[in-house]
């Protein structure tokens, strides 16, 4: 376990021994996943560029849609099950 502060900033400072295991460099973008009890730091993975052609094949739902908040809980689901093992 480490300990860090939050700056005056709100800055924080990640540890060297975890920014040398995760191979984060300075400039890293980082996705922050707020998880109830505390904060889930990501590494934001770069994706090709696609056009709507690339991928409207995938598009076929059929289907009530769902709205902005099914998605955000469906997702923060997700990474809470993947964080603490589906418990």
């Amino acid at each position: 376990m480490e300990i860090t502060k939050i700056s005056d900033e709100g800055q924080v400072i990640i540890p060297e021994s975890l920014r040398k295991s995760h191979d984060w460099k300075a400039g890293q973008e980082l996705i922050a996943i707020d998880m109830g009890d505390g904060i889930l730091f990501k590494p934001k993975k770069h994706f090709l560029q696609t056009t709507l052609a690339d991928v409207a094949g995938c598009l076929k739902y059929q289907g009530t849609p769902k709205t902005l908040a099914e998605m955000d809980d469906a997702i923060r689901q997700g990474v809470e099950e993947l964080w603490h093992g589906g418990s």
